[in-house]
């Protein structure tokens, strides 16, 4: 099976090398497609072994994306963004997968690097090269309606998904966001869509979910109650409605609502790694309404989903630290630190409970690195701690 690589792109020169890079030893073929770059893009993406096309920008992704399918070649297509990067230890599963008869279109899981919420996602990104599979949609330009309609002429076919993260994705990060002014662009694409699909649920999802984020939270609880309202069976886009109206009602300080969406998010029947955000703000909210045992259940969930869940760690120990279980508390912390050696209020946490158990030499040595971690990233934090100390006399 030959597969291919099909991108649109716009100013990627930072991170398109690394994209590349992680699939070109892949993929059959490299298809770019440039949007109207001003900085060096296309010519990185000669340079790596892409074949570069132009298009006109005329404000619609899937216009773009549509016409990147054409130079497309290869019998199965994979879909990324320059701020992308294939999984290595995905590749012998997408093979397998590809190979195989009876898939129209697989689902990959995505590693949301650095975003404040959900940590993955689901998205359809890798799909048979089918003459009637097209992108819908002008912002998060999907195929999964075009796929719909196929299916039901075409009943032979299968969606499958590939267990295990297949891509990692930046953009979430707060300044990859500020720096290409996401929001406003979304927003604006996404109300022109509402306005001839109202009762869209996935378009209430996303600009619901925007507008939460940007303050306007009355406007996006409404939208994601339409949302839940139209969704019907469609549980991936009804788990985030509900964990997106937790969000808001968690900036409303309405706790039990927040809660109960959280709740009703959890027990759908989607892949349990994209219900780890939910475990995880549904542990939030009853650790701070005092159910440490119920947060313990939701935090200890997100480790059985994901044992690399390095936060999951982290809020374990605190509420080990908060029932004075310290060895265990202890441990935890430090699955965090290994997990992620410049965890600065890991280091801080498992000094105080250190100094708890006795232990004032590795107390010490933990506060020191806290220090240290927080000097080059918080150095208020770091001199607020070290005045502590001194005035402890532990320094």
């Amino acid at each position: 099976m030959k597969l291919s690589l099909c991108m649109i792109v716009k100013n990627e020169a930072a991170t398109l090398p690394k994209c590349l890079s992680s699939v070109r030893k892949v993929v059959d073929e490299m298809v770019v497609l440039d949007t109207g770059s001003i900085d060096r893009t296309p010519n990185i993406a000669q340079q790596l072994g892409a074949k570069v096309h132009h298009f006109k920008w005329c404000n619609d992704f899937s216009a773009a994306r549509n016409a990147a399918l054409k130079y497309v070649t290869g019998d199965w297509i994979l879909v990324l963004d320059a701020d992308e990067t294939l999984t290595p230890a995905i590749v012998p599963q997408l093979r397998e997968a590809i190979a195989r008869d009876e898939y129209l279109l697989i689902n990959l899981v995505r590693h949301e690097v650095g975003a404040e919420q959900s940590p993955y996602s689901l998205v359809s990104r890798l799909f048979r090269n089918h003459p009637d599979i097209r992108f819908d949609r002008p912002y998060h330009a999907l195929v999964d309606d075009s796929v719909s309609e196929i299916l039901t002429k075409e009943p032979h076919w299968q969606v499958g998904y590939l267990p295990g993260v297949a891509l990692s994705h930046v953009g979430y990060q707060k300044s990859a966001i500020a720096q290409n002014n996401k929001y406003a662009k979304a927003a604006t694409a996404m109300e022109g869509f509402l306005a001839t699909h109202p009762d869209d649920p996935y378009v209430c999802s996303k600009l619901g979910a925007l507008y939460v984020e940007t303050g306007k939270i009355s406007q996006g609880m409404e939208l994601l109650r339409r949302g839940i309202s139209t969704a019907e069976e469609n549980y991936d886009i009804l788990y985030e409605l509900h964990y997106h109206l937790g969000i808001a009602y968690s900036r409303l300080q309405k706790s039990p609502q927040a809660i109960s969406h959280y709740k009703a998010a959890i027990k759908l029947p989607i892949y349990p790694m994209l219900k780890l955000g939910a475990y995880n703000n549904l542990g939030n909210l009853l650790k701070a309404a005092g159910d440490l045992n119920g947060a313990k259940t939701a935090y200890a969930a997100t480790l059985k989903i994901d044992p690399t869940f390095v936060i999951g760690h982290y809020n374990l120990a605190m509420i080990f630290k908060a029932l004075g279980l310290f060895t265990d508390a202890i441990a935890y912390y430090q699955n965090a630190i290994a997990l992620n050696p410049n965890y600065a209020e890991a280091y801080q946490n498992l000094a105080v409970v250190l100094l708890k158990a006795g232990n004032h030499q590795e107390s010490l040595t933990a506060f020191k690195k806290a220090i240290a971690i927080h000097e080059r990233h918080n150095p208020e934090e770091a001199k607020r701690l070290r005045q502590g100390l001194q005035e402890m006399k532990l320094m």
